[in-house]
């Protein structure tokens, strides 16, 4: 039953780190990476989708995004959900192609980025803890309703704190990586 219970526990956590990783590759960094378009939506078929499903999106050199819309139609639609988006990147269209150029980060700009991916990996330890926390209070209701031992129950917070730690330190790996791309020149 333990380890039914830690998979799931485990599952939780992954998916926390998960959505950190998500949330950290969408932070622009002076490295084009076609994961800062994800957020953009397009205005295309009476109703907003997201870029991926109206273009592909490579990075044909470490400063360029190539969007290439798979209808000619959408290229305006997509030109300005680019302009709309709070990336601050000026699209150059090319055809059925759309061209951003990423500018260097000014060491202001990268700064303020920096505070940025500290603050969603906050969020990330806090959702990793709030899955040890739930977890606490299930093992704490079936050592009340004796279901557990003692020592059942203090072997599982021991192991649910080595879980808690193992992920919050995955955050912790994925954040320095970001912060140090963030800051290379």
């Amino acid at each position: 039953m333990a380890d039914e219970y830690f998979k799931e526990v485990e599952s939780r956590m992954a998916k926390c780190v998960e959505a950190t990783r998500h949330e950290l590759a969408t932070i622009r960094t002076g490295r084009a990476a076609p994961a800062l378009l994800d957020r953009v939506t397009v205005e295309a078929y009476g109703q907003a989708m997201p870029l991926k499903q109206v273009a592909g999106v490579s990075a044909p050199d470490s400063r360029t995004l190539l969007i290439s819309a798979w209808d000619k139609g959408l290229v305006s639609a997509i030109k300005k959900a680019v302009e709309k988006s709070d990336l601050g990147l000026t699209p150059n269209v090319d055809g059925s192609a759309i061209r951003l150029v990423i500018p260097p980060l000014n060491e202001e700009r990268r700064r303020d980025l920096a505070k940025v991916v500290k603050k969603k990996a906050e969020d990330g330890r806090v959702a990793v803890r709030n899955v040890r926390h739930r977890s606490h209070d299930e093992l704490k209701a079936q050592l009340k309703g004796h279901e557990i031992t003692e020592d059942d129950n203090k072997r599982m917070q021991d192991a649910l704190q080595r879980l808690t730690d193992k992920y919050v330190k995955e955050i912790d790996v994925l954040v320095a990586a970001k912060e140090q791309e963030i800051m290379e020149v």
